[in-house]
Order: C-alpha cells, then sequence, then structure tokens
C-alpha cells in the first residue's frame, strides 16, 4: 500500500478549490490575476482585461470564434481609431508574433488607454540620419 502524502493531498486540494472557484462567466487575466466578467459594456466578446489590457491569443479570425491554436499571451502595443472614432487596442502575440485589432470596452482603464496612446509622442525622436540636417 502506497504511503499517503498529505502535502500533496493538500495541493490536489486547493487545486479543486480554485477550479470550483473560477466562474464560467469570468475568466482569470494572465499578467495580473485580477477575475474579469465575460460580460462588458460596449463589445460582445471581451477578450481582454479591462485593468491592465492584456490579453489571450484565442481568436483565429472572427471575433469570439475561440478557434487560435497559438494561446499566447497578448501584450497592448497600441491604440489605432477608426473614422467613426471607435478606439481599438493593437495586440501583439509574444508566441507567434501575430498582430490583431481588438475593439476597447466601456469599463477598461483608460489611464491605461491613454498610456498606450501617448507613447509615440513620449518616446525619444527617431535618430535623422547625417545629411538630413
Amino acid at each position: 500500500m502506497p504511503r499517503r502524502n498529505p502535502a500533496r493531498e493538500r495541493a490536489r486540494e486547493r487545486a479543486r478549490q480554485r477550479k470550483k472557484a473560477h466562474h464560467p462567466d469570468a475568466f482569470r487575466c494572465v499578467s495580473c490575476r485580477l477575475d474579469v466578467p465575460m460580460i462588458a459594456p460596449g463589445t460582445a466578446h471581451r477578450n481582454h482585461c479591462p485593468h491592465c489590457l492584456t490579453s489571450l491569443h484565442v481568436d483565429h479570425r472572427i471575433p469570439g470564434d475561440r478557434r487560435a491554436a497559438c494561446r499566447g499571451r497578448m501584450a497592448a502595443l497600441s491604440i489605432t481609431v477608426r473614422p467613426d472614432g471607435e478606439w481599438l487596442i493593437i495586440h501583439h502575440c509574444q508566441s507567434c508574433d501575430e498582430l490583431s485589432a481588438n475593439r476597447i470596452a466601456g469599463d477598461d482603464n483608460a489611464l491605461a488607454l491613454l498610456r498606450i496612446a501617448m507613447r509615440p509622442l513620449s518616446a525619444p525622436r527617431l535618430p535623422l540620419p547625417a545629411w538630413a540636417g
């Protein structure tokens, strides 16, 4: 008969408790570890954390299809604006280098969005060639 390992049993019990605590209508952010509700104002398919704007590479071609095989972490790289004024977050996959555009949600952290939008203005100027003057 195998010997019992109390530490292993406690670890298994903690893992079971974490699975029970996870709600199907929410996901845990891979970056800041906050529980994020799937329902978001302004978008039908939430796929990024409203606090840190980090996402997972889950959608392949259509928002909400959840068919991407990569499942890598996607960092918020930039902001773009549609002609109608809607903001989109440009995410960069850390695993496969793919770029994707995702609509912002109404509860996204406004300060985090502005920090990303201001990056080009705060970065040092690109070096100019000597002949440019």
